[in-house]
């Protein structure tokens, strides 16, 4: 069996991305449970009052914003797994859409991090994050957005999904590792090594699933990635509004861009250099400070 230590690749983390390492940050495990019999898992950092909340895109965990975390200076923060991911619970329903998931998201910071200063919400947790903001103004403050809008759709996604709704398990951690390399050619073995530890688990025979749980496909495949009813939900919203989009490449395009500025005409839009989709794997560093930055700016 391949050895997992959860909390034991922060200094490999810190080191991949140049950053100073005083020792391991304090972080652990806890349940919240949202609905009878259904618990959302989440990583807790620190010991005070949570000051933000991380919600990971689909088919990631809560681990994803590990990097991130740890270039801000390791402040006192929630990641949560989405339901189906990590180490959550999946729901017998197989609804894992924005607004489902946004109830759940909004159970576990109600109870851990009420006060929080932003959420920070990337992909599926982006547009998760929308609809929590929309619905529940209380729990977000100011918001920051990862590489989505309602405008993204399956074409746009097509680099993503290709490699979500690829095999579910593989005989070997070499098979699933090679899998993951075809579709990540620019990240390293051991970040790759390391991202697959936290976001699959191996069987007693040797072979290795992914945590994340399968979306529900309706037999029309548009409507299961069609989120533009979404954009009343980002109109509602009325606290400040980052979005961030990688410029190597994105699922947000020029006229996602057009009509978000239509949707929150005070929000601010910013281009990632050297990022693609997933800004937190490839510019975490860089996200780390614009996050800063979004936030106690606001209140310096």
């Amino acid at each position: 069996m391949v050895p997992y230590d959860e909390f034991g690749y922060f200094a490999d983390n810190a080191s991949e991305a140049g950053l100073d390492y005083p020792g391991p940050p304090t972080v652990g495990r806890t349940e919240v449970e949202v609905a009878p019999g259904h618990r959302l898992s989440a990583l807790v950092w620190g010991t005070g009052e949570p000051e933000y909340v991380f919600v990971h895109g689909g088919a990631q965990n809560a681990h994803t914003w590990d990097t991130t975390l740890l270039a801000m200076g390791r402040p006192n923060a929630v990641a949560i797994d989405l339901p189906g991911h990590g180490h959550s619970d999946r729901r017998d329903d197989r609804n894992y859409h924005p607004a489902t998931n946004a109830e759940s998201i909004a159970a576990v910071v109600r109870q851990l991090a009420p006060n929080a200063k932003a959420v920070i919400g990337m992909s599926l947790g982006g547009l998760t994050s929308y609809v929590l903001a929309a619905r529940h103004p209380n729990l977000v403050r100011r918001l920051v957005i990862v590489d989505v809008t309602p405008g993204t759709n399956r074409e746009k996604s097509a680099r993503i999904t290709d490699f979500v709704n690829g095999p579910q398990s593989f005989e070997s951690f070499d098979a699933i590792l090679a899998r993951t390399k075809e579709h990540n050619k620019e990240r390293t073995d051991s970040s790759l090594r390391r991202g697959i530890l936290h976001n699959a688990r191996q069987l007693d025979d040797g072979s290795w699933v992914w945590r994340y749980d399968r979306f529900e496909r309706p037999k029309d495949a548009e409507a299961a990635t069609d989120f533009t009813t979404m954009w009343d939900e980002v109109e509602a919203i009325r606290c400040p509004i980052l979005l961030l989009i990688g410029k190597a490449w994105s699922v947000v395009d020029d006229a996602d861009i057009a009509r978000f500025r239509e949707a929150q005409p005070t929000a601010q839009v910013h281009h990632v250099d050297g990022a693609g989709h997933s800004i937190q794997g490839d510019q975490p560093v860089v996200l780390a400070a614009l996050i800063r930055n979004f936030v106690e700016g606001a209140t310096a």
